[in-house]
């Protein structure tokens, strides 16, 4: 099948490898771009990591914690201005204190609910901010969370709202403790709370992944798999959380410093803004000409 440059230039902006290199292996795989990433990483030119998706909307995620309930939610916008502006973080407070107070399970639910309980609805509320502010503007997604009094909130942004994290610390009231897992999440950007987290598909993708690698490094066949195992526990370390190596003591995994209050990590949620969300990319260089043209 014919391969569109488009498709080369995403392959190599999730694997760092040479245009030459994705081609040829998005044409042995019939244009499959994950498995596109798992051949070049068998032929040990990809990193093991994807790269995160690029970030692109503009916009803010917020965290409003209020007794034993909190909420995470983002905001998009069109320019990164707009989430300086007073009346933008007037915004993000009064739907926070929706959710938490209406309790809506869904975006779609919110935006149809009277915003508090009484006058006009949520969308209706946003569409007065649009007409305000002069932009775009969309609630995106968002997460509540409730704990009991013998648990902890860790709630924490960062980059002035560019990432918005909260987790859950259950057994221990040390906010402290739960905000400094937060940060690790911020900085580290693990996709599952344990091993038991990630499915068993997964897994073996990952295994068979590591053991073909493996074997096109010459390696003996006999000692193949304990190579195996030993990558992949490398594998959890890079995509659970409490297997990683707390940023503030990598000394301790983050299991050991949640162990060491007598806790249990029960949950969080990472928001960084824009994320999966495609930016319409300009080309300057004909823009440029066609003004010049113009004149």
């Amino acid at each position: 099948m014919a391969i569109s440059a488009k498709l080369v230039k995403e392959l190599r902006e999730k694997t760092g490898a040479g245009m030459m290199d994705c081609k040829k292996a998005l044409q042995e795989t019939d244009g499959n771009i994950d498995q596109a990433i798992d051949y070049l990483r068998e032929k040990g030119i990809a990193k093991a990591a994807k790269k995160a998706d690029r970030i692109a909307a503009e916009g803010s995620a917020y965290v409003e914690v209020e007794g034993n309930t909190a909420v995470l939610l983002e905001v998009n916008c069109e320019t990164d201005f707009v989430t300086k502006n007073e009346q933008f973080q007037t915004l993000l407070k009064q739907l926070a204190q929706h959710i938490l107070s209406q309790k809506p399970d869904t975006v779609e639910e919110a935006l149809k609910q009277p915003l508090n309980g009484e006058g006009e609805t949520v969308e209706e509320f946003i569409n007065s901010n649009i007409a305000k502010i002069g932009e775009k503007l969309s609630l995106r997604r968002f997460a509540t969370f409730t704990k009991t009094d013998q648990d902890a909130f860790g709630a924490y942004t960062h980059m002035g709202g560019r990432i918005g994290v909260v987790t859950v610390l259950e057994g221990t009231t040390d906010e402290q403790v739960a905000k400094d897992i937060a940060m690790h999440v911020a900085a580290v950007n693990p996709k599952y709370l344990s091993r038991d987290a990630v499915s068993a598909e997964d897994i073996e993708r990952e295994r068979e992944v590591l053991k073909t690698q493996a074997l096109n490094e010459g390696k003996p066949a006999n000692i193949v798999e304990k190579m195996v195992e030993g990558r992949l526990n490398k594998f959890f370390e890079e995509i659970c959380l409490l297997e990683q190596s707390f940023v503030k003591d990598p000394d301790q995994k983050v299991k050991q410093i949640v162990k060491s209050h007598n806790a249990e990590l029960s949950s969080f949620v990472r928001y960084e803004v824009g994320e999966g969300i495609e930016k319409r990319e300009d080309n300057f260089a004909e823009e440029v000409m066609s003004q010049v043209n113009q004149k």
